[in-house]
């Protein structure tokens, strides 16, 4: 089969592979439409040890299954594997299995890939009438469902119904799409970049300012860098609340004394439970996400390109999404 290979830093090829094994409660999925991720642009970077190279990046999928029980369904993927039986994994908190996996880290390959197999629980059936091309864009929507959702349950009561996203990139519109679904309206984005702040705009339509200024009860830093935790520090008004999602860099950023002062909720959040990522899908699946129609489509063979555009800040679009039969 084809597959777009990690090789090393900024460097990936079109490679011949072999068609992945289906071993025991797993099947094989025809991908159809694979996103490119923030993560798989860090580990082009060489700023991943997690995923060191050769390797298939690649963990937003949608295809069909082909063999099996299951031939011919349409799917969606959970690329988050847990071993199910933790403490975490038994409460629904899967994303915090000491064991968890994800594909796009050895041992799993990745979706950039004309096949994948994936274990049989991970799968979820896309009804008829949702393209591929959207249901592929239920791992980044997921992840910040969850994030929205664990932040207003964070948010008292008496909080200012604002929020403020860092980062118009897909996490950070997909978190403003799902603070509008599970309730709070009054969402803008920050977002430096002058032609992706446009898209937002007009292709979106977001409200998107290049800083954010003000207060607001809740900020999403999207983005995960010292600078975008310095302003959602600065940001977040008295009793307010930061979700952080943006897996950037470690450290630096936060003002502590003026959240200690202010009692300002900080709450990290990684992936999505099982129920999250299910309950993105049924928003997608209903219209409750909006169109979706945000994403730009490529074929797997200009993946290199597409990784290349993406470093160098040419692509306004939030997503790219890459087709391995094109």
């Amino acid at each position: 089969m084809k597959a777009l290979v990690y090789e090393g830093v900024e460097t990936l090829g079109v490679r011949e592979v072999p068609r992945p094994e289906v071993g025991q409660g797993h099947s094989l999925v025809r991908v159809e439409a694979s996103g490119i991720c923030g993560s798989d642009m860090h580990a082009y970077l060489g700023h991943d040890d997690r995923r060191p190279a050769p390797l298939i990046l690649g963990h937003e999928a949608a295809g069909v299954i082909k063999g099996g029980a299951r031939d011919g369904e349409r799917v969606t993927i959970n690329p988050l594997v847990s071993c199910g039986t933790c403490t975490a994994c038994r409460t629904g908190r899967d994303n915090l299995c000491p064991d968890r996996m994800i594909i796009s880290m050895p041992p799993r390959e990745g979706a950039f890939a004309q096949y994948l197999a994936m274990q049989d629980d991970n799968l979820i059936l896309v009804p008829d009438h949702v393209p591929l091309q959207k249901a592929a864009l239920a791992e980044p929507l997921a992840v910040s469902w969850h994030s929205v959702r664990l932040g207003l349950v964070a948010l008292d009561p008496g909080a200012s119904r604002t929020a403020l996203v860092l980062g118009g990139g897909a996490i950070g519109l997909a978190a403003s799409l799902a603070l509008k679904a599970q309730g709070l309206n009054d969402v803008t984005i920050a977002e430096p970049n002058d032609a992706r702040r446009l898209f937002l705009e007009n292709q979106c339509d977001e409200v998107s300012v290049p800083a954010g200024t003000g207060q607001y009860g809740i900020v999403i830093d999207a983005v995960g860098y010292a600078a975008t935790r310095a302003a959602a520090s600065a940001l977040a008004e008295p009793g307010g609340v930061i979700v952080h999602v943006g897996l950037g860099e470690d450290t630096g950023g936060l003002d502590i004394r003026r959240m200690t002062l202010q009692e300002v909720t900080f709450i990290g959040t990684y992936t999505y439970t099982p129920q999250d990522f299910r309950d993105t899908c049924a928003a997608i699946f209903d219209g409750s996400l909006g169109l979706l129609d945000w994403a730009e489509h490529r074929s797997l063979d200009d993946g290199p390109q597409a990784f290349a555009d993406l470093r160098s800040g040419a692509v306004a679009a939030p997503k790219i999404i890459l087709n391995p039969w094109a």
